[in-house]
């Protein structure tokens, strides 16, 4: 494995490359936000697309998809500064925490939005879950297939002309040039970029048994036509200003969002990931197959930012090992009436060869970012590992 030399991110993580300066495409990232993206120019933009929603809306200006997080609340905040008139719609998971729902009632209460708590049928929800662990080794692929579909569907189903997305994720982790440059997220972006492995409801039917009509939440079907000719514009707002997600944070909370503080689980931030259950299996899988965990994302956005050095955050990595969320392991596996050690038989079978490798019956990463690594406590068993 190769690491960046300014950060901790290895060439494995997907879309990520690393440059003959040793230096990856999230830390280039970086520097086009700090130094050559024209913000300026860039809001002016957003306030063109806002007047354009405005001129051609019948009702609501703007759909902003929620999920009560930090980013959600910054999203609307921002929306409604520009004076639109927002819709906000969610996924509602299947393992929503306390603290998520607390989040999102108050974000409804306390901004002042209508919104669509969006429930798939849970049965359906079980098994397709449960056939993107086993099939991709992604508990997460129908969670980002329905977050992205819902709220296009919709915008296009009630006439509004503009979704706003959250963080450009290429430009925040590592995209090529050209698409950390890009503001729509779009069928293309999807496709390549949204989680879902390309594949698309209708390559889901038949497995667990599911039919067309169990994944109609899923499916965006022949919505393409419409969206060009309704000229449904979805964008990112991180494309337009520039994103941070502890200033993200920090305006959420003075309106009335809490973090997770002192329940930390995965990563670094008390503010992340804290609406779901199983969004931190989603994060856990990474560890197979891509040698790093969620602290690997979190501590290089930090380093970037100057709120750590390298050197620290290699120490926080070795001090906080693999990471393997083993509460959310069991509820999801009690949630899928299966045993553990089914859960970690499909995790060993996407262990990535081309990295890891066997010594003394105990495996290791070829190249590790951390030499005294204690491989002895990151051993998958049938069973969770003491």
């Amino acid at each position: 494995m190769r690491y960046c030399i300014r950060c901790i991110l290895p060439d494995t993580r997907p879309g990520l490359t690393i440059d003959d300066e040793g230096v990856c495409s999230a830390c280039r990232g970086h520097e086009d936000k700090e130094f050559h993206i024209d913000w300026p120019a860039r809001k002016r933009a957003f306030e063109a697309l806002v007047a354009d929603a405005k001129d051609r809306s019948s009702g609501y200006d703007c759909i902003v998809p929620v999920s009560g997080g930090k980013d959600s609340w910054y999203q609307i905040i921002k929306a409604q500064e520009y004076g639109l008139n927002v819709l906000a719609v969610t996924w509602r998971t299947p393992a929503r925490t306390e603290i998520g729902q607390q989040n999102l009632d108050n974000m409804i209460s306390r901004l002042g939005v209508d919104h669509i708590d969006y429930t798939i049928n849970p049965d359906v929800e079980r098994r397709f879950m449960k056939t993107a662990f086993e099939k991709v080794g992604a508990t997460g692929l129908p969670m980002h297939m329905a977050l992205f579909v819902i709220p296009i569907r919709f915008a296009l189903k009630l006439r509004i002309p503009l979704i706003i997305w959250g963080e450009n994720a290429q430009l925040e982790y590592g995209g090529g040039k050209d698409e950390r440059l890009a503001t729509d997220l779009d069928r293309e972006w999807l496709a390549k970029h949204g989680c879902l492995q390309s594949t698309n409801a209708a390559d889901w039917v038949g497995e667990e048994d599911l039919t067309e009509a169990d994944l109609a939440a899923y499916s965006l079907g022949d919505t393409g036509e419409a969206a060009a000719e309704f000229k449904l514009e979805s964008v990112f707002l991180g494309s337009f200003f520039k994103w941070n997600s502890f200033e993200n944070a920090r305006i959420a909370s003075e309106h009335g969002f809490e973090s997770n503080a002192g329940h930390l689980k995965t990563g670094t931030w008390e503010f992340a990931d804290i609406d779901c259950r199983f969004i931190s299996l989603h994060h856990f899988l990474k560890w197979y197959k891509f040698g790093i965990t969620r602290s690997f994302d979190n501590l290089s956005v930090q380093i970037r930012m100057g709120m750590t050095t390298r050197e620290e955050a290699i120490e926080i990595i070795r001090q906080k090992g693999w990471e393997a969320p083993h509460d959310d392991i069991k509820a999801f596996c009690a949630f899928q009436g299966l045993p553990e050690e089914w859960f970690w038989q499909v995790c060993e079978s996407f262990r990535n060869p081309a990295i890891w490798h066997r010594e003394s019956d105990i495996w290791k990463i070829r190249g590790f970012l951390i030499e005294d690594w204690a491989w002895l406590n990151s051993q998958p068993t049938c069973a969770s590992p003491s």
